[in-house]
């Protein structure tokens, strides 16, 4: 759990100290509307409990906040009439609150999204592209 003086916006949230459009309200989580959407329907899914990044979250949390992750993506489908969804999420960098939050956008063909929204930077190699591959796998250790 992350200590901080700051108020947490997605915490008065869920405790409905602050408004918001609540789309799902469940024992672990809460999803809501986002505020400033990519596209309408656009909807943030928060753990109940304060935790700041994915790796903050306790094992045992995981199973039951990506299936609500799941259900809201399959759900975005048939309430938008939506081809798809985008799921997301930021830890730290670019994380506008810092309450681990998934991001999850109902997505239409064609409808401006693309991709991520950064530039892709190609590996100089393939020796380059192995040596990256296994650092993270010596970090996974």
């Amino acid at each position: 759990m992350a200590n901080s003086a700051e108020p947490c916006v997605f915490c008065e949230i869920v405790k409905g100290e602050r408004p918001a459009h609540i789309v799902l309200d469940v024992p672990d989580a809460v999803a809501f509307l986002d505020a400033r959407p990519l596209f309408k329907g656009h909807t943030l899914l928060v753990p109940r409990t304060h935790y700041e990044t994915l790796t903050d979250v306790p094992p045992d949390l995981l199973g039951p906040l990506f299936s609500q992750a799941q259900r809201l993506a399959a759900a975005m489908e048939p309430a938008f009439d939506a081809a798809g969804s985008f799921v997301a999420m930021n830890n730290r960098i670019s994380q506008s609150v810092p309450h681990l939050h998934v991001h999850v956008v109902p997505r239409k063909r064609k409808d401006g999204l693309r991709g991520f929204f950064w530039p892709r930077h190609k590996y100089d190699s393939d020796a380059e592209a192995a040596d990256h591959a296994a650092r993270l796998a010596d970090a996974l250790d």
